[in-house]
């Protein structure tokens, strides 16, 4: 890494993380806000910067020894001008974050998707340490995707690429337009999860839900969702498993198209849920996607957590700055 110190940002849709990293990916400092996305693009904006400020506080260093600064941002990017198109869950929509963060700090700045981000922290020192071709998926509140191909971030022209959750399957649904066909992460993601709980819960057949978090699907967490399961409330079992079967078929999609050799699972349900989604995921590959591109994937949890995003911004900067 040219620089000694950089900063790794991950912009979620509930928290600003930043985490300063010396040469090696030590972090040596951080801060944590809640993200407030309500509060408006220009409010964000500064919080981002004042989060930032803080971790180079905490790490007892001054602004000029930032050398680069990577952001994964939730959202469609434009790698090239450093502005985050759109974020539907932040409410915010051509944001020019790369211009604004260096003309405060006086840094070069990368700005990534946040699942592209915590993919390449996977491919450089996580579960998918030594992948050829590495995709990422992450089931959060909706359903994230990033790839990683021989060291580099798979993207388009100058957009961010791999958005696995606004995949199409053919079926009916009460979201949208009548005639339209529900997207992945409304079944894959926590929230449509969630929300498939809560009506179990309100038909009497998850009541360790309706009494941990009646029927309020913001109430209706990972944990929440695992315990059920573990108390032997079918009914919620099967939700999760068809859940992922159906993200599944779009990861068999994914794998037909560019055959990946390793597929490394993040996110809050994956982390409770390992086994689950790993041998469900398995299953459902088997069975869709071409069965000469489908053996021998190997499918992984990642590693890296709550730092992935910040981890993975900060090094892809320092890559991108060594040219």
């Amino acid at each position: 890494m040219a620089a000694k110190f950089s900063i790794g940002f991950d912009l979620g849709g509930t928290k600003m993380f930043a985490v300063v990293f010396d040469r090696d990916l030590n972090e040596v400092g951080a801060a944590r806000v809640p993200t407030d996305g309500h509060r408006g693009e220009k409010d964000g904006l500064k919080r981002i910067v004042a989060t930032a400020e803080d971790a180079i506080k905490d790490a007892g260093l001054k602004a000029k020894d930032i050398g680069v600064f990577g952001i994964g941002c939730p959202g469609v990017v434009d790698f090239e001008k450093g502005v985050l198109r759109g974020a539907a869950n932040l409410g915010w929509g051509d944001v020019d974050i790369g211009g604004y963060i260096g003309s405060k700090l006086g840094v070069e700045v990368t700005v990534l998707n946040d699942v592209d981000a915590g993919t390449y922290a996977e491919f450089a020192m996580g579960a998918g340490r030594k992948a050829r071709s590495l995709l990422g998926v992450f089931p959060g509140t909706g359903v994230g995707g990033g790839f990683v191909y021989e060291g580099k971030i798979l993207r388009g022209k100058a957009a961010s690429c791999m958005e696995i959750g606004n995949l199409r399957l053919a079926g009916t649904t009460l979201e949208g337009k009548q005639d339209e066909a529900v997207r992945l992460e409304a079944l894959a993601g926590r929230l449509g999860v969630a929300a498939a709980c809560a009506t179990e819960a309100a038909r009497g057949g998850a009541p360790s839900i309706m009494e941990l978090a009646g029927t309020d699907i913001k109430a209706i967490k990972s944990g929440t969702i695992k315990k059920a399961i573990d108390n032997g409330e079918r009914a919620v079992e099967r939700i999760v498993r068809r859940s992922v079967a159906y993200l599944g078929l779009g990861v068999s999609a994914v794998v037909d198209l560019l055959a990946p050799d390793t597929i490394v699972l993040g996110g809050g349900l994956v982390e409770k849920m390992p086994e689950v989604y790993c041998k469900g995921l398995r299953a459902s590959i088997e069975a869709n996607a071409s069965a000469a591109l489908a053996e021998g994937v190997k499918i992984v949890v990642a590693e890296l957590g709550d730092h992935a995003v910040a981890a993975g911004a900060a090094a892809y900067a320092a890559k991108v700055g060594e040219g």
